[in-house]
């Protein structure tokens, strides 16, 4: 029964990632909604693992996620060679997402 909720747990999440209607006419275009919805689930499944390990933030639900981390305001700024990502401090998250990108800047580069 393990493996039945852990299929179910991932069409849950697909569903909650915007697998729920499919927003296109064409088949061929939905074809292609549906691969970017499996993408969008497999880096927010390694993410949660890779830079949330430690933190309950690793089994919250897509929605969780939406509203309290991707929700974040930010600002990107170019100066000279340089591109820097500016996140509002103001949000009660931010030290949380912070902490996660330096967890996947110290990841060594596959091979």
């Amino acid at each position: 029964h393990r493996r039945r909720a852990r299929a179910e747990d991932r069409i849950r999440t697909a569903k909650d990632t915007g697998l729920t209607n499919l927003p296109l006419h064409d088949l061929a275009q939905n074809h292609i909604w549906c691969a970017l919805v499996s993408l969008a689930c497999e880096l927010t499944a390694w993410a949660q693992m890779l830079a949330l390990a430690g933190h309950p933030a690793r089994r919250w639900e897509p929605k969780r996620l939406r509203l309290r981390i991707f929700s974040i305001a930010g600002r990107i700024a170019r100066t000279g060679r340089r591109t820097v990502l500016h996140l509002s401090s103001h949000a009660p998250w931010t030290e949380l997402l912070l902490r996660a990108l330096t967890t996947l800047r110290a990841l060594p580069a596959p091979t």
